[in-house]
């Protein structure tokens, strides 16, 4: 990978930037064009965390790379660097993360220097290998998706979570805060809308193509969304396949006559071969989209009247960046497919399921889609908050009040829907086996164990 052009001679703080995805370099440039960086060396420090990297793509041969690493002075490749070892399984011995840091501070020009680290996901590899490297460097995480409104997976080392000093996020959900780290008290700060849409728009403009998919005039077109949730074993490969026909099949009832279909860069060919038969049963065109590039540049260059999708972070961005109306489809399957109950997609998937409406429960064309409500991020606080605790109860043990309340209005409805009766059950949470009985005995933890025999021997004999 090259170096980018023009920017040497830089003074201030050396700054590595990780990323592992166009959409987060794009917005980690919407933070740099808006001043959130002051001026100082800057290196980008390219990973690839798919299953097997040698078969997927690579950043330098998505669509707009070019403009994003021209921002860096230096475009460092950490795959290479760790080689023959996988980025997301290594970390250095603790022995040996001294000599690791004088070993990369030569290799990259780094210097002897203060150092800014801004990383993605710090909880996991290779971010958090990264962080045990440069054990003095202060640590920025910016997150580019919706997993940043839910709790951080795991506790953070304190040696690591002190150095933290804010959270970067996209805006996906006005009104709403995030509330991944926010344990330790670190500010959620937000990337601008206009910077963010602006690099989206310098993105597009490098594609090749004027259009990226054929439209009919008097056509109505809807994009859907592919995420490769077989991969992270969430769906079998079959689930997922069907979850694609029933989103072409949704968009055939909401009026749409040409479906654009962009798949996950690792989605294996049969999707899109499924897919055409059940275009063809549904009597629509369809296009499917084998060039490597951003959903969001097939948005702007289609224009399409639709994009539906399970919870891709896309369909929001879709929503708040090119008002493009957005419809789900799968949500209740995949939350019922969760394991364990803290996986970190819960949040993304209950906020998708709770703010955009099923293109299934559609009873007329696309005019009869529900519009998404413009104070919903306040409205999903709530729901958010209740994830949070159940999720990691210890690690938001203030938010337990706040849960019960919420469940207790909530049960046998969104309550049911959203926390397992399991869940609330060992928490001693309304809506629970039993709940209010063991909130009463003494002794919480002798309770809650002798709730757990009860509830086994009544499951036991039904």
């Amino acid at each position: 990978m090259n170096a980018g052009a023009g920017l040497t001679g830089r003074t201030g703080r050396t700054q590595v930037f990780e990323v592992s995805t166009l959409y987060g370099a794009a917005t980690l440039a919407a933070a740099l064009d808006a001043g959130m960086f002051e001026p100082g060396r800057r290196v980008l420090l390219v990973t690839n965390n798919a299953a097997v990297p040698e078969a997927a793509a690579t950043l330098d041969e998505m669509t707009g790379w070019a403009a994003i690493a021209a921002r860096f002075d230096t475009v460092v490749d950490w795959n290479e660097t760790v080689f023959p070892n996988h980025p997301s399984l290594w970390a250095p011995p603790e022995t040996d993360t001294a000599a690791w840091q004088r070993l990369l501070r030569v290799a990259w020009d780094l210097g002897n220097g203060p150092l800014d680290l801004v990383v993605e996901s710090v909880h996991a590899k290779p971010a958090a290998a990264l962080a045990e490297i440069f054990a003095d460097a202060d640590v920025h995480v910016y997150a580019d998706g919706l997993m940043s409104y839910g709790p951080t997976r795991e506790r953070l080392l304190w040696p690591t979570a002190c150095r933290v000093q804010r959270l970067l996020h996209l805006d996906l959900l006005p009104g709403l805060t995030p509330l991944l780290l926010s344990e330790f008290g670190a500010p959620a700060e937000i990337v601008p809308d206009a910077a963010f849409r602006a690099v989206l728009d310098e993105i597009s403009g490098a594609c090749a193509e004027p259009a990226v998919a054929r439209r009919v005039p008097g056509e109505r077109t809807a994009v859907i969304l592919g995420q490769y949730l077989a991969a992270l074993n969430i769906l079998s490969a079959a689930q997922e396949e069907g979850l694609h026909e029933r989103m072409l099949r949704g968009a055939a009832r909401a009026g749409c006559a040409h479906v654009v279909f962009k798949p996950h860069p690792t989605a294996p060919a049969q999707y899109s071969k499924a897919l055409e038969k059940a275009a063809a049963d549904a009597g629509v065109r369809l296009t499917v989209l084998d060039t490597p590039m951003l959903a969001e540049t097939v948005f702007d260059r289609v224009g399409p009247d639709l994009v539906v999708g399970c919870f891709s972070t896309a369909m929001l961005t879709a929503s708040v960046y090119y008002g493009i109306p957005i419809a789900r489809v799968g949500t209740d399957l995949v939350l019922g497919r969760l394991r364990p109950f803290q996986n970190s997609n819960r949040v993304p998937v209950s906020l998708v399921d709770a703010y955009v409406p099923d293109i299934e429960a559609l009873t007329g064309g696309l005019e009869t889609l529900p519009g998404t409500p413009e104070d919903a991020g306040a409205a999903l606080g709530a729901l958010v908050r209740v994830l949070g605790y159940t999720m990691q109860p210890r690690m938001h043990a203030p938010l337990r009040g706040g849960a019960e309340q919420w469940l207790a209005e909530h049960q046998g409805g969104l309550a049911a829907r959203y926390v397992r009766r399991s869940k609330l059950t060992a928490l001693a949470l309304p809506g629970g086996f039993a709940s209010g009985v063991a909130g009463q005995m003494p002794g919480r933890r002798a309770a809650l164990r002798l709730v757990r025999k009860v509830r086994a021997r009544t499951v036991g004999k039904s």
